[in-house]
Protein backbone atom coordinates (compact mmCIF):
# COMPACT_ATOMS: atom_id res chain seq x y z
CA UNK A 1 0.00 0.00 0.00
CA UNK A 2 1.49 3.30 -1.05
CA UNK A 3 1.23 6.28 1.30
CA UNK A 4 1.86 9.83 0.16
CA UNK A 5 2.49 12.68 2.58
CA UNK A 6 2.59 16.15 1.12
CA UNK A 7 4.39 18.77 3.22
CA UNK A 8 3.00 17.37 6.48
CA UNK A 9 2.48 20.85 7.91
CA UNK A 10 -1.20 20.36 8.73
CA UNK A 11 -0.70 17.31 10.99
CA UNK A 12 2.38 19.01 12.44
CA UNK A 13 0.30 22.01 13.55
CA UNK A 14 -2.40 19.70 14.88
CA UNK A 15 0.23 17.97 17.03
CA UNK A 16 1.32 21.37 18.34
CA UNK A 17 -2.28 22.16 19.32
CA UNK A 18 -2.41 18.83 21.15
CA UNK A 19 0.88 19.64 22.92
CA UNK A 20 -0.25 23.11 24.00
CA UNK A 21 -3.55 21.70 25.26
CA UNK A 22 -1.78 18.92 27.15
CA UNK A 23 0.60 21.37 28.85
CA UNK A 24 -2.23 23.74 29.85
CA UNK A 25 -4.59 21.06 31.16
CA UNK A 26 -2.11 18.45 32.40
CA UNK A 27 1.21 20.04 33.47
CA UNK A 28 2.93 16.64 33.86
CA UNK A 29 2.14 13.83 31.43
CA UNK A 30 3.75 11.46 28.95
CA UNK A 31 2.32 13.28 25.92
CA UNK A 32 4.12 16.45 26.96
CA UNK A 33 7.46 14.60 26.95
CA UNK A 34 6.83 12.65 23.73
CA UNK A 35 5.79 15.72 21.72
CA UNK A 36 8.16 18.12 23.49
CA UNK A 37 11.34 16.73 21.93
CA UNK A 38 10.26 17.05 18.27
CA UNK A 39 8.56 20.37 19.07
CA UNK A 40 11.94 21.81 20.07
CA UNK A 41 14.36 19.80 17.90
CA UNK A 42 12.48 19.26 14.61
CA UNK A 43 9.18 21.12 14.07
CA UNK A 44 10.50 24.74 13.86
CA UNK A 45 13.28 23.84 11.43
CA UNK A 46 11.00 21.66 9.33
CA UNK A 47 8.41 24.42 8.91
CA UNK A 48 11.14 26.92 8.04
CA UNK A 49 12.75 24.46 5.61
CA UNK A 50 9.46 23.91 3.73
CA UNK A 51 8.92 27.67 3.57
CA UNK A 52 12.42 28.18 2.13
CA UNK A 53 12.43 25.16 -0.20
CA UNK A 54 8.83 24.38 -1.21
CA UNK A 55 9.84 22.48 -4.36
CA UNK A 56 10.40 18.74 -4.47
CA UNK A 57 13.57 19.00 -6.58
CA UNK A 58 16.90 20.30 -5.37
CA UNK A 59 17.24 18.53 -2.03
CA UNK A 60 16.97 14.91 -0.87
CA UNK A 61 15.19 13.55 2.18
CA UNK A 62 18.34 13.11 4.29
CA UNK A 63 19.43 16.66 3.56
CA UNK A 64 16.00 18.01 4.52
CA UNK A 65 15.99 16.12 7.83
CA UNK A 66 19.50 17.32 8.69
CA UNK A 67 18.59 20.88 7.71
CA UNK A 68 15.41 20.72 9.81
CA UNK A 69 17.36 19.62 12.89
CA UNK A 70 20.00 22.31 12.45
CA UNK A 71 17.46 25.06 11.78
CA UNK A 72 15.39 24.00 14.80
CA UNK A 73 18.34 24.39 17.15
CA UNK A 74 19.12 27.79 15.64
CA UNK A 75 15.50 29.00 15.79
CA UNK A 76 14.96 27.93 19.41
CA UNK A 77 18.32 29.42 20.48
CA UNK A 78 17.58 32.77 18.82
CA UNK A 79 14.05 32.75 20.26
CA UNK A 80 15.43 32.20 23.76
CA UNK A 81 18.00 34.97 23.28
CA UNK A 82 15.28 37.42 22.20
CA UNK A 83 12.95 36.41 25.04
CA UNK A 84 15.74 36.98 27.54
CA UNK A 85 15.54 40.72 26.79
CA UNK A 86 11.74 40.91 27.03
CA UNK A 87 9.46 41.20 30.09
CA UNK A 88 8.34 37.56 29.57
CA UNK A 89 11.85 36.09 30.00
CA UNK A 90 12.84 32.50 29.22
CA UNK A 91 9.96 30.54 30.70
CA UNK A 92 7.92 27.51 29.67
CA UNK A 93 4.94 29.55 28.51
CA UNK A 94 6.98 32.13 26.59
CA UNK A 95 9.05 29.47 24.79
CA UNK A 96 5.94 27.39 24.06
CA UNK A 97 3.83 30.20 22.59
CA UNK A 98 6.63 31.94 20.69
CA UNK A 99 7.86 28.70 19.08
CA UNK A 100 4.31 27.61 18.23
CA UNK A 101 3.64 31.03 16.67
CA UNK A 102 6.84 30.77 14.61
CA UNK A 103 5.86 27.33 13.31
CA UNK A 104 2.35 28.56 12.42
CA UNK A 105 3.70 31.60 10.55
CA UNK A 106 6.23 29.50 8.62
CA UNK A 107 3.50 26.97 7.79
CA UNK A 108 1.29 29.71 6.35
CA UNK A 109 4.20 31.05 4.27
CA UNK A 110 5.01 27.53 3.04
CA UNK A 111 1.36 26.94 2.10
CA UNK A 112 1.23 30.13 0.04
CA UNK A 113 4.51 29.32 -1.70
CA UNK A 114 3.44 25.76 -2.55
CA UNK A 115 0.02 26.98 -3.69
CA UNK A 116 1.64 28.63 -6.70
CA UNK A 117 3.40 25.42 -7.76
CA UNK A 118 2.10 22.49 -9.75
CA UNK A 119 1.14 19.40 -7.76
CA UNK A 120 4.08 17.44 -9.14
CA UNK A 121 6.55 20.17 -8.13
CA UNK A 122 5.48 20.48 -4.50
CA UNK A 123 7.59 18.91 -1.79
CA UNK A 124 6.15 15.67 -0.47
CA UNK A 125 7.11 12.19 0.64
CA UNK A 126 5.98 8.82 -0.64
CA UNK A 127 6.67 5.39 0.80
CA UNK A 128 5.31 1.88 0.55
CA UNK A 129 3.69 0.19 3.54
CA UNK A 130 3.87 -3.60 3.29
CA UNK A 131 2.98 -6.35 5.69
CA UNK A 132 6.26 -8.10 6.55
CA UNK A 133 6.68 -11.68 5.39
CA UNK A 134 7.03 -13.95 8.41
CA UNK A 135 8.72 -16.61 6.33
CA UNK A 136 7.58 -20.03 5.25
CA UNK A 137 9.43 -22.19 7.75
CA UNK A 138 8.44 -22.83 11.37
CA UNK A 139 11.67 -21.39 12.72
CA UNK A 140 11.41 -18.29 10.52
CA UNK A 141 7.93 -17.57 11.82
CA UNK A 142 9.00 -18.14 15.43
CA UNK A 143 12.00 -15.82 15.11
CA UNK A 144 9.87 -13.17 13.42
CA UNK A 145 7.32 -13.32 16.24
CA UNK A 146 10.08 -13.11 18.86
CA UNK A 147 11.55 -10.09 17.07
CA UNK A 148 8.17 -8.32 17.00
CA UNK A 149 7.61 -9.07 20.70
CA UNK A 150 11.09 -7.79 21.54
CA UNK A 151 10.42 -4.53 19.69
CA UNK A 152 7.06 -4.11 21.44
CA UNK A 153 8.70 -4.87 24.79
CA UNK A 154 11.42 -2.28 24.18
CA UNK A 155 8.81 0.33 23.25
CA UNK A 156 6.87 -0.56 26.40
CA UNK A 157 9.96 -0.14 28.58
CA UNK A 158 10.74 3.22 27.00
CA UNK A 159 7.16 4.38 27.61
CA UNK A 160 7.36 3.21 31.22
CA UNK A 161 10.62 5.08 31.85
CA UNK A 162 9.17 8.25 30.33
CA UNK A 163 5.92 7.93 32.27
CA UNK A 164 7.60 7.22 35.62
CA UNK A 165 10.78 9.30 35.80
CA UNK A 166 13.21 8.56 38.59
CA UNK A 167 12.56 10.57 41.72
CA UNK A 168 15.59 12.47 42.92
CA UNK A 169 16.73 13.08 46.47
CA UNK A 170 13.98 14.31 48.80
CA UNK A 171 14.90 17.32 50.93
CA UNK A 172 13.68 20.69 52.18
CA UNK A 173 15.60 23.94 52.02
CA UNK A 174 15.29 26.00 55.20
CA UNK A 175 17.08 29.32 55.64
CA UNK A 176 16.94 32.74 57.27
CA UNK A 177 18.04 36.09 55.87
CA UNK A 178 18.31 39.59 57.21
CA UNK A 179 15.78 42.25 56.28
CA UNK A 180 17.99 43.32 53.39
CA UNK A 181 17.74 39.82 51.90
CA UNK A 182 21.28 38.66 52.67
CA UNK A 183 23.23 36.96 55.45
CA UNK A 184 24.98 40.15 56.59
CA UNK A 185 21.99 42.05 57.98
CA UNK A 186 20.90 39.76 60.82
CA UNK A 187 19.85 41.54 64.01
CA UNK A 188 22.60 41.24 66.64
CA UNK A 189 21.84 44.00 69.18
CA UNK A 190 18.29 44.71 70.31
CA UNK A 191 16.45 46.70 72.93
CA UNK A 192 14.34 44.69 75.35
CA UNK A 193 10.69 44.63 74.29
CA UNK A 194 11.47 45.84 70.77
CA UNK A 195 10.38 43.58 67.89
CA UNK A 196 13.01 42.18 65.52
CA UNK A 197 12.39 40.73 62.07
CA UNK A 198 14.14 38.24 59.79
CA UNK A 199 13.21 36.65 56.47
CA UNK A 200 12.46 32.91 56.75
CA UNK A 201 12.47 30.78 53.60
CA UNK A 202 11.34 27.24 52.83
CA UNK A 203 11.68 25.38 49.52
CA UNK A 204 9.88 22.04 49.14
CA UNK A 205 11.90 19.44 47.20
CA UNK A 206 10.10 16.42 48.68
CA UNK A 207 8.25 15.41 45.46
CA UNK A 208 4.96 15.66 47.39
CA UNK A 209 2.76 18.25 49.08
CA UNK A 210 4.02 19.07 52.58
CA UNK A 211 2.62 21.27 55.36
CA UNK A 212 5.30 22.99 57.44
CA UNK A 213 5.34 24.85 60.76
CA UNK A 214 8.02 27.26 61.99
CA UNK A 215 8.69 28.00 65.66
CA UNK A 216 10.89 30.79 66.99
CA UNK A 217 12.43 29.88 70.34
CA UNK A 218 14.29 32.51 72.40
CA UNK A 219 16.56 31.05 75.09
CA UNK A 220 14.47 27.88 75.31
CA UNK A 221 11.07 29.62 75.38
CA UNK A 222 8.75 29.72 72.35
CA UNK A 223 8.43 33.32 71.24
CA UNK A 224 6.52 33.05 67.93
CA UNK A 225 5.05 30.48 65.58
CA UNK A 226 3.95 30.32 61.92
CA UNK A 227 1.56 27.47 61.02
CA UNK A 228 -0.17 26.09 57.93
CA UNK A 229 2.62 26.58 55.38
CA UNK A 230 1.46 24.15 52.66
CA UNK A 231 3.78 23.85 49.67
CA UNK A 232 3.65 21.77 46.51
CA UNK A 233 6.81 20.15 45.20
CA UNK A 234 9.33 22.74 44.02
CA UNK A 235 7.26 25.55 45.60
CA UNK A 236 8.93 28.28 47.65
CA UNK A 237 7.71 30.20 50.70
CA UNK A 238 9.50 33.29 51.99
CA UNK A 239 8.03 35.65 54.60
CA UNK A 240 9.10 38.05 57.35
CA UNK A 241 8.93 36.46 60.81
CA UNK A 242 9.27 38.54 63.97
CA UNK A 243 10.29 37.87 67.57
CA UNK A 244 10.52 40.07 70.67
CA UNK A 245 13.11 39.68 73.45
CA UNK A 246 11.56 40.18 76.89
CA UNK A 247 14.63 40.23 79.15
CA UNK A 248 18.08 41.72 79.28
CA UNK A 249 21.22 39.71 78.60
CA UNK A 250 24.08 39.05 76.22
CA UNK A 251 24.47 36.06 73.92
CA UNK A 252 20.79 35.13 73.95
CA UNK A 253 20.13 32.25 71.58
CA UNK A 254 17.34 32.53 69.00
CA UNK A 255 16.41 29.23 67.31
CA UNK A 256 14.21 28.71 64.25
CA UNK A 257 12.70 25.23 64.24
CA UNK A 258 11.03 23.63 61.19
CA UNK A 259 8.35 20.96 61.66
CA UNK A 260 6.83 18.82 58.92
CA UNK A 261 3.29 17.37 58.72
CA UNK A 262 2.37 17.63 62.42
CA UNK A 263 5.51 15.80 63.54
CA UNK A 264 6.48 16.32 67.18
CA UNK A 265 10.21 16.58 66.51
CA UNK A 266 11.88 19.21 64.33
CA UNK A 267 12.39 18.03 60.75
CA UNK A 268 15.78 19.74 60.35
CA UNK A 269 18.51 21.08 62.59
CA UNK A 270 17.49 24.48 64.02
CA UNK A 271 18.86 27.70 62.59
CA UNK A 272 20.41 29.96 65.26
CA UNK A 273 21.14 33.60 65.90
CA UNK A 274 22.86 35.20 68.92
CA UNK A 275 21.64 38.50 70.38
CA UNK A 276 22.74 41.08 72.89
CA UNK A 277 19.65 42.64 74.52
CA UNK A 278 20.00 45.95 76.31
CA UNK A 279 17.67 48.52 77.86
Amino acid sequence: MGIKIRSGLLPLNLLIIVLVTAIILFPSNVLRIVLGFPFVLFFPGYALMVALYPRRAGMGGIERIALSLGLSIAVVSVTGLILNYTPWGIRLESILYSTASFILIMSVIAWFRQKGLAESERFGTEFQLKIPNLGTGRWDKALSIILVLAILGALGMISYVIATPKVGERFTEFYILGQEGNDRSYPSQLVVGKEAEVVVGIVNNEYETVTYRVEVVLDGVKNNEVEGITLEHDEKWEEIVSFTPDRLGDDQKVEFLLYKDEEAQPYLEPLRLWLDVTE
